[in-house]
């Protein structure tokens, strides 16, 4: 696991000398297309090689029944990234399209069609946003048992913005189409 920011420190471009609060995020992966641990990996080291973001915990894997997709799609791997980042919310969703792009990810009409690769953010702080290009917290997340298992597993004190204690949540979801995979890992550089 890498080191953890000082929480209580603000870190300073050095360029503008600029002020970046550091925040603490909640990103979701998930992939039900090719090599799906290979994508999920690759996901987490991408993040990890990112400026700016220090990946502070990775859930175990789980396999999840797709929710809201088209018939024929495959099982999803799915995990939760915990990161401390100075980068601002659109900054960090541009990062993780980029890293969707790297892995393939194709966009069609239809929705929640299989992928190779989905970087979700959930939560960025106690950023709130609801444009066209982001939604926070993830307007979502509430209902998903794949977030938010993973999730508790790795902070189950945690509390999702506008909607209350994660371990709360689950307990009005249905979570048996989730399976902890123990013969999978993803690991931090």
């Amino acid at each position: 696991m890498t080191e953890t920011p000082n929480p209580n420190i603000i870190d300073a471009d050095t360029l503008t000398g600029e002020m970046h609060p550091i925040r603490r995020a909640v990103l979701a992966l998930g992939s039900n297309l090719g090599e799906r641990l290979t994508a999920l990996q690759g996901a987490v080291d991408s993040l990890a090689d990112t400026p700016e973001v220090w990946v502070t915990g990775v859930s175990s894997v789980y396999e999840t029944e797709p929710v809201a997709s088209p018939a024929d799609s495959e099982k999803f791997l799915n995990a939760v990234v915990l990161i401390d980042t100075t980068l601002s919310a659109p900054t960090l969703l541009d990062r993780a399209l980029a890293i969707e792009d790297a892995f393939h990810r194709v966009r069609p009409v239809e929705r929640n069609a299989p992928r190779t690769l989905d970087v979700d953010l959930i939560v960025v702080g106690d950023r709130r946003a609801d444009d066209d290009f982001l939604t926070l917290p993830h307007p979502r997340a509430k209902e998903r048992a794949f977030v938010l298992r993973p999730w508790a597993e790795l902070e189950s004190d945690a509390v999702l913005l506008d909607s209350g204690p994660i371990v709360e949540l689950l307990e009005g979801l249905d979570e048996s189409g989730i399976k902890l995979r123990e013969d999978l890992t993803l690991n931090v550089q």
